[in-house]
């Protein structure tokens, strides 16, 4: 007889029925390593630079990220990768992360970058700033090639941030709509910790994972 309490099986048992589902929808098996046990402590901290803000229109081009292992951020095993966009450059969009259309033409194809930034990630659940916007910049190109969102597990760093400051307010501060400023250079600064240059894809990673470990480290302190 197992000796594991009853939810804890129940939660397995769930977590290997959702995992066997998106298996037989997965359109190409090559990417069967994608829904594997993640190795332990361990995280891939992940941004994009994108033509703009418009997840239907815009398009990707320069990812970073970078794998970190329990406290340490792992800068020598990380990802750069340039994408060539399809409909090119605009100015507006060079002003925010330098990048022209010179300096993106010789990139990867969309699905190439993707395809290697998915053998870079593996099963590890992914760590960002703003993740949800770069999560759905990605999904545009997976979709096609698993058939299927990304499936890994997200953090969030603003909501971690958000959790730490919220536990520190007074009980008659700590509602709903408790004000909590979630910029990023405010919670760098907030955290003690350096800032990068910005809209930079790989500098961007670097920072939230830098966070990430922060907040992991005062959760638990």
């Amino acid at each position: 007889m197992s000796t594991l309490p009853l939810p804890s099986v129940a939660n397995r048992w769930l977590q290997r029925l959702r995992r066997d589902w998106a298996l037989r929808r997965l359109a190409d098996p090559s990417f069967a390593f994608l829904f594997d046990e993640p190795p332990p402590d361990e995280w891939v901290s992940l941004d994009c630079e994108t033509t703009g803000l418009n997840v239907r229109s815009d398009e990707i081009v320069s990812i970073g990220a970078v794998r970190i292992v329990g406290d340490r951020l792992m800068t020598s095993e990380r990802l750069e990768l340039l994408v060539r966009p399809e409909r090119g450059v605009s100015a507006e969009s060079v002003r925010i992360h330098r990048l022209r259309e010179r300096d993106v033409a010789e990139g990867l194809p969309a699905d190439e970058a993707v395809r290697r930034l998915l053998h870079f990630i593996g099963p590890r659940p992914l760590v960002g700033y703003f993740l949800e916007f770069d999560v759905a910049m990605l999904n545009r190109v997976v979709r096609p090639l698993l058939g299927q969102p990304l499936p890994q597990p997200k953090i969030e760093v603003s909501a971690l941030y958000y959790d730490h400051k919220f536990r520190q307010l007074p009980p008659y501060q700590q509602h709903d709509n408790a004000d909590i400023d979630l910029r990023f250079a405010t919670l760098m600064a907030d955290l003690q910790l350096p800032l990068r240059d910005a809209h930079d894809a790989i500098n961007d990673a670097v920072m939230a994972g830098l966070a990430f470990i922060k907040l992991r480290a005062l959760k638990s302190g």
